[in-house]
């Protein structure tokens, strides 16, 4: 267990959000820093510390944002400090991360995965025993305010290139048989992130975060590796029962989610695979009003599939054909809601960037894609992906747009977005990182009612990574 707790605290350094990094360079290329605090402040063995600061500067030429117009930037700022303190089998952490931006132009939708000012997102104590009774079983609980991060991260994720972090205040268990198979389970509270307003935002008005006392989410994750054929598989179910506080109306959602994985890691030489399906039913409120007590019945579907295959030549690239499909409501008038929705999961490793771009979500999209990605020279990595948009239903919300033609007479094609990055780690203390996204517009995006002008739009961001 020790080996491992600390990516359930605070993970290793992870700014380039992809799964082909890790396939290309290992995850844990970055454990230790060349210069860090803890030796430099000569502290005891007892304690653990880091401190990660990332500046990122993005650019936005034009909008697909219903009722916008124009272009927008802003530098985006994360400073995060991390300490653990630990005696024999326990541990006592907290993470204090201040996330704001600089530069944005009046009337930006800035919103709280935008900025975050100094507050806690960690605060725990934790116990763990790597065999526990000598049953080869290994086990650690963790109360408190944490970060959650499970499989495939497309539902519960501690986020990487999001400005600000979800954090969640509860008690988690994990059961470990190793080299067999692990299980998380856990009770939690969403916490918060104040204020929500933009103005506020704007204006660098400081709020501490609070638990959403009224919401509950839980769940467990059995993980089972080395099924066959270094097969690996992950079985789920997450609930979340969502209630109104006076700060922050919700749409009251009650949704049981399970899901099912398999997945063959990339290697080289050799092909690799990863599907994912997942289930979600229960009701949600048809409006956030709070005078709305109209529950509609909800049954939605995600199916994820990609194939890839590494070339075993310098560069190490990958090529993978990939599928996502999320679904939409098929009819706004049947009291009835079929819009997946991905919970507190990440996108930016499989839809492009987000931090102020953030086209596309995992909610009524029918999108196949191309990926590739290499690593050329040693500490660094290349990568490239296409992908196609449509409406899964052509009645329903383009979801990050705000963009909805109630009649579907609208073609359902949103369009395509080509992505380049990269990624130089000159050492395991500095990251430097850009991207270049352009989507193409397509019917739906141009010609939808509130659509903003038919001008393609194009995203831009360089950002560096300091870890001590």
């Amino acid at each position: 267990m020790a080996a491992e707790k600390k990516s359930y605290s605070k993970p290793p350094f992870a700014a380039f959000e992809s799964q082909m990094s890790d396939a290309l360079l290992g995850n844990d290329k970055f454990e230790k820093p060349v210069w860090n605090l803890h030796d430099a402040l000569n502290l005891p063995k007892w304690l653990s510390m880091s401190l990660e600061q990332r500046t990122r500067y993005e650019t936005q030429d034009g909008q697909f944002e219903a009722n916008t117009q124009g272009g927008d930037q802003q530098i985006a700022m994360q400073t995060d400090v991390w300490l653990e303190a630990h005696w024999r089998k326990f541990r006592l952490g907290g993470e204090f991360m201040d996330a704001r931006q600089f530069g944005a132009d009046e009337g930006s939708a800035l919103n709280n995965t935008h900025v975050n000012e100094a507050d806690f997102i960690q605060g725990y104590l934790a116990w763990a025993d790597q065999n526990v009774f000598y049953s080869g079983i290994g086990a650690e609980i963790i109360a408190g305010r944490q970060t959650l991060n499970f499989g495939s991260r497309r539902l519960v994720a501690r986020n990487v290139m999001r400005n600000t972090i979800n954090s969640f205040d509860g008690i988690r268990l994990r059961l470990v048989n190793y080299n067999n198979w692990q299980l998380n389970a856990f009770v939690t509270m969403p916490v918060g992130r104040y204020p929500n307003n933009s103005q506020q935002l704007l204006d660098h008005f400081h709020s501490f975060d609070e638990p959403e006392y009224q919401t509950w989410f839980s769940g467990g994750f059995l993980e089972i590796f080395d099924l066959a054929w270094k097969i690996n598989a992950e079985l789920y179910l997450y609930h979340l029962d969502e209630g109104d506080r006076q700060r922050n109306p919700t749409a009251n959602r009650r949704y049981f989610t399970p899901g099912m994985r398999l997945y063959m890691r990339p290697a080289k030489g050799a092909f690799d695979f990863v599907t994912e399906t997942i289930g979600q039913f229960g009701t949600v409120r048809s409006s956030r009003a709070a005078n709305n007590g109209e529950d509609l019945a909800h049954e939605a579907w995600y199916q994820h599939l990609d194939v890839g295959y590494t070339f075993d030549s310098p560069w190490k690239p990958r090529v993978a054909l990939e599928y996502d499909y999320a679904s939409g409501d098929r009819d706004p008038n049947d009291k009835k809601d079929q819009r997946f929705d991905t919970l507190f999961g990440a996108r930016r490793f499989e839809f492009g960037p987000t931090g102020m771009y953030g086209a596309f979500a995992r909610s009524n999209i029918n999108s196949p894609g191309l990926r590739i990605a290499a690593a050329p020279i040693n500490d660094v990595v290349l990568g490239l992906s296409h992908r196609w948009y449509w409406l899964a239903e052509d009645k329903d919300t383009w979801t990050t747009a705000g963009l909805r033609d109630r009649s579907g007479n609208t073609d359902s094609y949103i369009g395509q977005q080509l992505e380049l990055n990269a990624r130089w780690d000159i050492n395991s203390s500095l990251s430097l990182e850009t991207a270049w996204a352009h989507l193409f517009k397509g019917a739906f995006a141009k010609t939808t009612q509130n659509a903003p002008d038919a001008q393609d739009v194009d995203y831009f961001y360089v950002q560096s990574m300091l870890r001590f």
